[in-house]
């Protein structure tokens, strides 16, 4: 009798009895931001990021550009954290971290805030993958950053009034009494009205009764 041939056995679907699930297809948003004089660099930005995206099998589900100076406030990018609010999104990717990030206290805030909401973070320049256990761990080196930036800024600040203190400049609120009282008494003995004189002097009308009250500035 002829040998039987065997047959190839098809290939199964299942992982230790379990059916194999299918990979789950990201969906990133995208974050390109510019300064006002250098808005050159968006195209690049945004053609990086999405080349990316499309090695690493990603669906694109939303993608903005940002442009101004580096100390405004980032109002696309709120919106884009409103779509990882709504869970519309699953990564965040941008082209560098200072594109994303006023400061690192900035940073580490908006990560900490994904983190929680369970997106991840990609920024292209440092290689920063936060959805990998090696990212995540760097996270954590930017909270450390972010404490020492706290840290070196109070330090500016105290070392600022102590240097104003010791060159005898009057710190706080100016003598906004000793300034505008004589003022306050010379208009209301003209007939200005209370309500006038605070809005000539441009303060409020709580305190021009306060200083016609005293009867004059107390020096």
């Amino acid at each position: 009798m002829p040998a039987k041939q065997a047959l190839p056995k098809a290939k199964s679907g299942n992982v230790f009895g379990q059916a194999r699930r299918p990979a789950k297809m990201f969906r990133a948003g995208l974050y390109a931001r510019v300064s006002t004089d250098d808005q050159q660099t968006l195209p690049m930005q945004s053609r990086a990021m999405r080349e990316y995206a499309a090695r690493r099998g990603w669906t694109i589900a939303v993608n903005v550009r940002e442009v101004g100076s580096g100390a405004a406030k980032r109002e696309v990018r709120e919106k884009l954290l409103e779509a990882a609010r709504r869970r519309e999104i699953d990564v965040v990717l941008v082209w560098r971290l200072d594109r994303w990030g006023r400061s690192v206290t900035d940073l580490l805030a908006t990560l900490q805030e994904l983190e929680h909401l369970g997106v991840g973070f990609v920024s292209l320049t440092e290689a920063l993958d936060l959805t990998t256990p090696a990212g995540r761990a760097m996270a954590g080196l930017l909270a450390v950053f972010a404490a020492f930036e706290r840290e070196i800024l109070g330090e500016r600040t105290r070392a600022g009034l102590v240097h104003a203190r010791q060159n005898g400049k009057r710190l706080g609120r100016p003598a906004t009494a000793v300034a505008h009282a004589a003022e306050i008494q010379r208009l209301h003995r003209a007939g200005i009205a209370k309500a006038e004189i605070a809005r000539r002097l441009r303060v409020g009308r709580t305190f021009v009764r306060r200083i016609l009250k005293q009867g004059g500035p107390k020096c």
